[in-house]
């Protein structure tokens, strides 16, 4: 049995593989007519699930989804959810949306102190296994967990890994940013990485309540 995961983003998906390991996975590439999900929901735990279930309906398989973004303590938790559209139409006329959107909250913190640039990467990882067509094969299930990788906003972007607003994030602990980290470090601490770890931990007594294994 597959497990779909429900991105189209390269990254994500090289990052999605990278922790899920020995996993039965593909991407939403062997499913070309597959929906594009808009993002419509408020919280990361809406969009996630959103992302799960129309994939799910849509492949009949069992389907994982992420909804993640950049929470800056200064910012009251902003860019939040839309962290990947904050800094809308400049963004998509720039031609480099990450750069765009990493570069406006630079703008925005430019006169904080050094000592009030915390924040947080948030990854709410959904699972949605539907209900089998047959008679007894299950009911469904759906389930959600949260990881949170603490630390800082830089003044500047650093290092060529990673993508997104890993250039401009200091993780707690560490002096690099999470571009500045090699794929398995940034991996081990990672908010995507601890909740899609804890998501596999449940993986499997999901698929046998749901009558698939």
């Amino acid at each position: 049995m597959s497990v779909v995961l429900a991105t189209r983003n390269q990254g994500k998906i090289r990052e999605l593989r990278r922790i899920l390991g020995g996993m039965p996975i593909v991407g939403l590439d062997a499913f070309p007519d597959a929906p594009d999900v808009p993002e419509t929901e408020l919280t990361f735990e809406g969009n996630a699930l959103l992302k799960a279930r129309a994939i799910a309906a849509h492949t009949g398989l069992p389907a994982v989804a992420d909804d993640s973004g950049l929470s800056v303590d200064a910012l009251n938790g902003m860019p939040g959810v839309l962290s990947a559209r904050w800094s809308g139409r400049f963004g998509d006329a720039s031609g480099d949306k990450d750069t765009a959107n990493l570069r406006l909250v630079l703008d925005q913190l430019g006169d904080v102190a050094d000592g009030a640039r915390g924040g947080a990467f948030v990854c709410v990882a959904a699972l949605v296994i539907p209900p089998g067509p047959e008679p007894g094969a299950g009911h469904g299930v759906e389930h959600c967990v949260e990881g949170r990788m603490r630390g800082t906003i830089t003044r500047e972007p650093r290092g060529t890994g990673g993508f997104g607003y890993d250039p401009i994030f200091v993780p707690d602990g560490e002096t690099r940013t999470s571009a500045e980290l090699s794929p398995d470090e940034k991996d081990a601490i990672s908010h995507r990485g601890r909740a899609f770890r804890a998501l596999a931990e449940i993986l499997p007594d999901a698929l046998k309540t749901a009558g698939l294994t």
